[in-house]
């Protein structure tokens, strides 16, 4: 890669780093004639769109941040096969880099990377940006003093909840409580990783240690996080209460946001010396005594005074004591003085011969046997096994493999190395080559007919996720109730649990109820009780009905199964009782007659003696009239003759 004309306009001169996911190089800008750090996505992920995805993310959610506490993206894009991100190249060293040189950090420097970070995060989380990966190998410590976040790659817009969509990201040692147990994170998770970031700084050391991830998770989940004077005694007591405060295992108990926490730091700084800074000097710019020990010189002024003492001489010799001219010494007096110089000389040259011969025998020793025969790890994350193993071998270390499931790395690949790279460690020494074995396998319950408050507690204690929600209404479960799970990678159904992997989703079916009954109903009342649950009512056809009075609802056609939110239910309005022609029974005898106006499902009003001869008695009139349009049900008179 190095020599590469990127896009026709980056040339790559050297490499910076490598990660997991891309590698960084120092290149320069043929455009506008600058050097740049260009980061570019190891070739073998290029092919996974969640990779893909992630490098594009980081370019999105920088690229909305123009903060001087932010590493600036300036470019994007792709050149055949190469996924690359520009960005503002910054020559110094990482938080992590200073960490592993002096242990801890006084106070003082501690407040002033603390305000940088948390000014820089504080413009992220007014953008709407969460970070999700805090933690000190993303904290820039440039040459000329300046401190910037960077590495956005997880990043993603908070909304109030924002689930993580895939396996728990960030480093295990700075993930929030809310994280491990629900996968889901927002501004507060920043919060509590930069009081991690904070104790480590305090103390030289993390708050939780595992012999493997679980067991840290498990600790962020369920303890407190100590005091920093627990561990350094002299932390004074202000930077105790921030470390708590941040760290709270209850997010609501935590700073809303990075802002608050820089208010209240800065508020602090009023009144503690902790922060005090040079006359002149940027509260977000690294001071010289933050890299390197103090050091006190002093120098010491010679003054010779002549204020008197022997007389005064000239090249020659002393004077006489009648200053007539110089005494002329005699031969001994030449040979003695110099002997006395030829000697003087000798001890010299013999002192600066041991002084070499000792410079060359501890040099030799250094790099022979001692310290300076030691070998810096390489780095091989995100190589093959084969290859970690051939470039250890190449430098002098022997490798041995172990293995550990991931879900960031893809199987096969190496995730680290113990100890790890940039460690120096003695010729043909041992170094642990950790390969991903991919996405670990666990087993779901049954999650059909529970509720979705109670799958998404067994998903997410599994370390799975939930994937997207559907709700339908469905008259066989309750309101909240789980219909059905499937696998978001494949749709095969784990309604009733089956084999699964951590950090991969599941689509969850949740019922909404029974789609309401509005039969009855006026039109308006059917409208609001639907529109309450989300549904669209829309007026259909008109019938007769002898029981719902006109102008109600008689019935509402639900479409076919699944019914979802923002469906239409069509509503079948009455017209009242279907009308009648009174027939001509006019002349009947009253037998026929009766049955002809009971067959037409009218009421009859008349003379009930009738009925006790009806073959003597014939119809005469009819009221209302024969022709004459009524209501079912309606009452007709009549009137009869023997």
């Amino acid at each position: 890669m190095i020599g590469r004309l990127i896009d026709g306009r980056y040339q790559v001169r050297s490499r910076i780093a490598r990660g997991g996911m891309a590698t960084v190089y120092l290149a320069t800008d043929l455009r506008l004639e600058r050097r740049v750090a260009i980061k570019i996505m190891h070739g073998h992920l290029a092919d996974d769109n969640a990779f893909k995805s992630r490098f594009i993310q980081e370019a999105r959610s920088a690229a909305r941040l123009a903060h001087p506490n932010v590493v600036n993206v300036f470019d994007q894009g792709q050149d055949a096969d190469t996924a690359y991100l520009v960005m503002e190249y910054l020559p110094g060293i990482t938080l992590r880099d200073l960490l592993k040189d002096y242990g801890k950090l006084t106070p003082e420097q501690t407040v002033d990377i603390l305000e940088a970070v948390l000014s820089g995060l504080a413009a992220a989380h007014k953008a709407g940006i969460v970070h999700r990966d805090i933690k000190p190998e993303n904290v820039l410590l440039a040459d000329d003093g300046r401190i910037k976040i960077s590495d956005f790659g997880l990043a993603r817009a908070v909304n109030n909840n924002t689930a993580t969509g895939q396996a728990l990201l960030g480093t295990i040692a700075y993930l929030s409580p809310e994280l491990v147990t629900r996968g889901i994170a927002d501004a507060r998770s920043d919060i509590y990783a930069l009081g991690i970031m904070t104790f480590e700084m305090l103390t030289g050391e993390q708050p939780y240690v595992g012999e493997a991830p679980m067991q840290i998770a498990y600790q962020h989940a369920n303890d407190t996080v100590p005091r920093p004077s627990s561990k350094v005694p002299s932390t004074p007591r202000d930077l105790d209460e921030l470390v708590q405060w941040a760290t709270a295992r209850d997010p609501e108990q935590r700073p809303r946001d990075a802002r608050v926490m820089l208010d209240q730091l800065l508020a602090g700084r009023g009144h503690s010396d902790l922060s005090a800074q040079p006359t002149g000097s940027q509260p977000t710019e690294l001071q010289p005594t933050m890299m390197l020990p103090s050091i006190t010189s002093a120098t010491a002024n010679a003054e010779t005074q002549i204020l008197g003492g022997t007389p005064p001489t000239n090249v020659l010799g002393p004077l006489t004591a009648t200053g007539a001219g110089p005494q002329q010494p005699d031969n001994s007096t030449r040979l003695e003085t110099k002997a006395r110089r030829r000697k003087g000389r000798g001890f010299w040259l013999f002192a600066l011969v041991l002084l070499i011969a000792a410079t060359l025998g501890g040099t030799g020793w250094y790099f022979g046997s001692g310290p300076g025969s030691d070998i810096a790890v390489p780095m091989v994350v995100a190589l093959s096994p084969a290859d970690a193993a051939a470039q250890l071998t190449a430098v002098g270390l022997e490798s041995t493999q172990s293995t550990t499931y991931s879900a960031d790395v893809p199987e096969g690949i190496v995730i680290a190395t113990d100890p790890g790279d940039g460690t120096r460690v003695p010729k043909d020494s041992v170094v642990t080559i950790i390969v991903s074995l991919g996405l670990q396998p666990i087993t779901l319950p049954p999650l059909a007919g529970i509720s979705q408050e109670a799958a998404t507690a067994e998903i997410t204690g599994l370390l799975a996720t939930v994937g997207a929600v559907d709700s339908v209404f469905d008259g066989s479960a309750k309101a909240g109730i789980v219909l059905s799970a499937t696998r978001a990678s494949d749709d095969v159904d784990v309604s009733q649990g089956g084999a699964y992997f951590q950090g991969l989703d599941v689509n969850l079916v949740v019922s909404l109820g029974s789609v309401p009954d509005v039969a009855g109903k006026t039109v308006a009342e059917a409208t609001r009780t639907l529109a309450a649950q989300g549904l669209v009512a829309a007026s259909g056809q008109q019938t007769y009905s002898d029981s719902v009075p006109e102008g109600n609802v008689v019935s509402a056609a639900v479409p076919d199964a699944p019914v979802r939110t923002g469906a239409t239910i069509t509503l079948t309005i009455s017209r009242g009782p279907e009308p009648v022609q009174i027939p001509d029974v006019v002349g009947k005898p009253w037998s026929e007659a009766k049955q002809i106006l009971e067959d037409a499902s009218l009421k009859l009003d008349y003379n009930i003696f009738a009925d006790a001869a009806p073959g003597l008695f014939t119809v005469t009139k009819v009221t209302p009239g024969a022709g004459q349009s009524v209501p079912r049900g309606s009452s007709v008179k009549i009137n009869f003759s023997a």
